[in-house]
């Protein structure tokens, strides 16, 4: 008798489970970079005009909280303390770690050939999986962080330099030297 109604509670389990609303693959843009932002409409400081820049700024700011006096404490000649001091208890950001600003590809520069080598070169690389789309997906933003994160950029998006060692991007030589 148990045998059959552990079977029966098994079986009807997994119909409930097969008439149920098909499963949903998690919205994962959201993990894309999940302790920084990413700004790509500015520009850096004292950049050269026409290039494209990237800023990565900590999304995880810490909050201190500290006493500013107020009013010092009034004392009498002799030491004595006739009113006490008053404080105020204020919240202050505090950030942990520095914005950190790149260059990057412009948007003309990034078309869906250059894209689609990119998905070549970090596939061969271990970083890429699947086939080159020439879009800038989920996975293809993925793979440039893992790539980029050693290198001390910990963004999605494409750098001027993880593309020039790619090969994606011509490298300028300096001819001074020649």
């Amino acid at each position: 008798m148990i045998r059959y109604t552990t079977t029966l509670g098994l079986s009807s389990a997994l119909f409930l489970m097969a008439c149920s609303a098909p499963f949903e693959t998690p919205d994962v843009t959201r993990l894309i970079e999940p302790s920084v932002i990413v700004k790509t409409d500015e520009t850096a400081p004292d950049a050269t005009p026409g290039t494209c820049w990237a800023k990565v700024q900590p999304r995880n700011v810490k909050t201190v909280t500290e006493r500013q006096i107020v009013q010092p404490a009034e004392l009498s000649s002799d030491g004595t303390v006739l009113n006490p001091a008053i404080y105020r208890t204020v919240e202050r950001p505090v950030d942990g770690s520095a914005e950190t600003w790149f260059q990057r590809p412009c948007e003309a520069q990034v078309t869906p050939e250059l894209i689609e080598s990119l998905q070549r070169a970090l596939a061969a690389r271990g970083f890429y999986t699947g086939e080159p789309s020439g879009e800038m997906d989920t996975r293809t933003r993925l793979a440039i962080r893992a790539y980029q994160q050693p290198q001390g950029i910990d963004s999605g998006v494409l750098s001027l330099s993880a593309a020039k060692q790619l090969g994606l991007i011509d490298v300028e030589l300096d001819t001074a030297d020649s």
